[in-house]
C-alpha cells in the first residue's frame, strides 16, 4: 500500500500536535524559490504529516509576499497528494459566527498581485476550477472538525481579498451581494496551485470575526481576531489528528489526473528547461525526454 501523506498549510503552532512523533524540519528548493519557512514532517500513526507556517515561522509574510508556488511545489515535491488550508477568515454572514469553521466548496478571487499558476514560459496549462475542492478531502474535514467539537458549517464561497488592509464597508456589503460566505487572504491561490500540482485541496476556514458589513458589532480589530483565533487553534489540530485518521488508502477522485487533458501546448515546443523544472508536475504526461 503507497504511504499516505497529509500536507498542511497554516499557523506555525499547528505540528504541535497529540500524538505526533518523530517531527524533523526539512528544506526543500524549488524552480520558484523557497518556501515560507522551513518544512516541518513527522508522522501520525500510518500517515506522514508535512506542515508549512504559511507567513513563516513568527508570521513575518504579508499575504502578498507568501510565496505560494514554492508553497504548493514543496509539498508536491515531498509526495504530498492530500492539501488542507488552514486559516483565519471574516464572516459575510450572521449564522457563521466568530469562533465558527467552515469547510467552503467556492472561491471568488479579489487579489491582483500574485502569481498563481506554475505554467507560463513556453507551457500553456489550462486546467478546471469549476469544483476547486475535493469532496473526498472535504467531507474528512467535515467529520474531524466535528469530532473535535467545533461548529462546523460545510460549503458557501471564500472571498479571497488581496489585503493586507481588511475591507472597507462598502466593499464588505459587495462581497454579500456577490453571495461571499467568508472573507479571507491566502486560500485560494492554495487551492488554484494545488490543482495544477494534481493534489486533493480543502480549506478549514477559522472564522474569527464579523467583517465590517454587521452594524451590531465593531469594525474589525486585529486583537479580537487573534484572541478567537488563539481560541480556535486547538480545534485546529484536533481536527488535523482526524483528518490523517480518516484519510482513504487511496485516491480515486479526478484531482490526481487534473493535468491529464489540461496540457495544450505541443510537447515537442515545450523548452527542455522548464520540462526539467516542472518535471514533478508534469513529468509523467512528457514521457521520455
Amino acid at each position: 500500500m503507497p504511504e499516505r501523506i497529509l500536507g498542511v498549510i497554516g499557523g506555525s503552532g499547528l505540528y504541535e500536535l497529540p500524538g505526533i512523533r518523530d517531527v524533523q524540519p526539512v528544506q526543500v528548493t524549488t524552480p520558484f524559490g523557497a518556501p515560507s519557512d522551513d518544512l516541518m514532517r513527522g508522522r501520525l500513526g500510518d500517515v506522514q504529516v508535512v506542515f508549512l507556517p504559511r507567513h513563516g515561522k513568527g508570521h513575518r509574510l504579508l499575504p502578498t509576499e507568501i510565496p505560494f508556488r514554492a508553497n504548493v511545489f514543496a509539498m508536491k515535491t515531498l509526495g504530498v497528494e492530500w492539501l488542507l488550508s488552514i486559516g483565519a477568515v471574516g464572516s459575510l454572514r450572521e449564522q457563521l459566527a466568530p469562533g465558527h469553521v467552515v469547510v467552503p466548496d467556492q472561491f471568488i478571487d479579489r487579489t491582483v498581485a500574485r502569481p498563481s499558476t506554475f505554467f507560463g514560459d513556453g507551457i500553456v496549462v489550462h486546467v478546471s476550477l469549476a469544483d476547486p475542492v475535493c469532496a473526498v478531502l472535504a467531507d474528512a474535514v467535515e467529520a474531524s472538525a466535528r469530532a473535535a467539537g467545533g461548529t462546523v458549517h460545510r460549503d458557501g464561497t471564500y472571498v479571497c481579498m488581496e489585503g493586507p488592509q481588511f475591507s472597507s464597508r462598502a466593499e464588505s456589503h459587495l462581497y454579500r451581494q456577490w453571495n461571499g460566505d467568508v472573507i479571507g487572504m491566502t486560500h485560494w491561490q492554495e487551492a488554484k496551485l494545488a490543482r495544477e500540482a494534481e493534489l486533493c485541496f480543502a480549506s478549514l476556514a477559522l472564522v474569527t470575526d464579523y467583517d465590517c458589513w454587521n452594524p451590531a458589532h465593531d469594525h474589525v480589530v486585529i486583537e479580537d481576531v487573534l484572541r478567537i483565533l488563539g481560541e480556535n487553534a486547538d480545534l485546529a489540530r484536533r481536527a488535523v489528528v482526524g483528518v490523517a485518521e480518516r484519510l482513504p488508502a487511496a485516491r480515486t477522485c479526478a484531482c490526481a489526473s487534473a493535468l491529464q487533458n489540461a496540457i495544450v501546448t505541443d510537447r515537442a515546443r515545450i523548452p527542455q528547461a522548464r520540462k526539467v523544472a516542472l518535471a514533478p508536475l508534469i513529468g509523467k504526461y512528457l514521457g521520455p525526454s
